[in-house]
């Protein structure tokens, strides 16, 4: 079993034809198909069902589709490992970042800390919380920061404290909410509301709204924190967002922090109990303490 065939596999399963998946990974349709066939033999039956809509995965495709894309991914980190080794003599560190976590406060954070390590190579990994921390569980990732919407200790991991953020109100800048100094949740009711789907407190959110009887009109969602600046930017609507996550050059944006009920979110570095961590590692979260506290 190849590499290059559970990269052709996966690419069928991502982008589900063989045409797409070919083009992804600039490979003919040909080899792909041989590829797969190869694969098919070694594993011992069909993984896919080739139909004029696309190629849906059979029950044993099911069954080795996460366990390839597993072996996949940490065929891949190992061999960024040893590239890095051999020819940059570098340390990597791979950190991962919650995908609501704001990135112009941490780049200032990087910034010196690249200074004071050079020797330093930093991969930034942006996911979800549940998918960082299974990367973090099987060692493919040394760090991941976020904000857990419970108590970080509850987590089966070491944690520790780096800021916390309030929860603002982004607008165009046009908009009505310019003109106040801080804004209650009950004025939402009034304006299209822009709903982050990734948002980590938007279920404590909804239990907020229906005991103080609040009803917010999405007038768009979205899993994309950019499309959402995108859309504040554009006039669509507003959103409610943690402070540092709001770029503070954007043009046509402004924000107010939230009042009634004033909310927070606390943000750690999340990292395994497994062995000793690395001093570069706790070297960077204590350049995180400094800058944001």
């Amino acid at each position: 079993m190849e590499m290059q065939q559970i990269r052709y596999f996966l690419a069928v399963c991502d982008h589900g034809t063989i045409t797409q998946a070919a083009q992804r990974t600039y490979v003919s349709q040909p080899s792909l198909t041989q590829a797969l066939k190869k694969l098919e033999d070694e594993i011992g039956g069909a993984l896919f069902i080739r139909t004029h809509a696309g190629c849906q995965l059979t029950p044993l495709g099911l069954m080795v589709e996460p366990k390839l894309r597993k072996v996949y991914k940490e065929l891949q980190a190992t061999k960024a490992d040893a590239i890095r080794f051999t020819r940059l003599n570098t340390i990597p560190l791979r950190i991962g970042l919650m995908t609501t976590i704001g990135a112009q406060r941490l780049c200032t954070c990087l910034a010196g800390y690249q200074q004071d390590f050079p020797h330093i190579e930093l991969e930034l990994i942006i996911d979800s919380e549940a998918e960082l921390l299974k990367q973090l569980d099987a060692g493919l990732l040394d760090m991941v920061i976020s904000a857990p919407p419970g108590q970080a200790s509850t987590l089966p991991y070491q944690s520790t404290w780096l800021y916390q953020e309030h929860y603002v109100i982004a607008f165009n800048t046009a908009h009505r909410f310019n003109e106040l100094h801080k804004i209650p949740l009950k004025a939402l009711q009034s304006v299209p509301y822009l709903d982050r789907l990734n948002c980590e407190l938007r279920e404590n959110l909804k239990c907020i709204c229906q005991n103080q009887d609040i009803k917010l009109y999405a007038a768009y969602r979205s899993n994309s924190e950019e499309w959402i600046m995108r859309m504040v930017q554009a006039g669509i609507g507003v959103a409610l967002m943690p402070e540092y996550t709001v770029p503070k050059d954007a043009a046509d944006i402004s924000y107010r922090y939230l009042v009634e009920p004033e909310i927070k979110r606390q943000v750690y570095a999340i990292y395994t109990q497994q062995g000793s961590v690395k001093t570069e590692l706790l070297a960077l979260i204590d350049n995180i303490g400094v800058v944001f506290n």
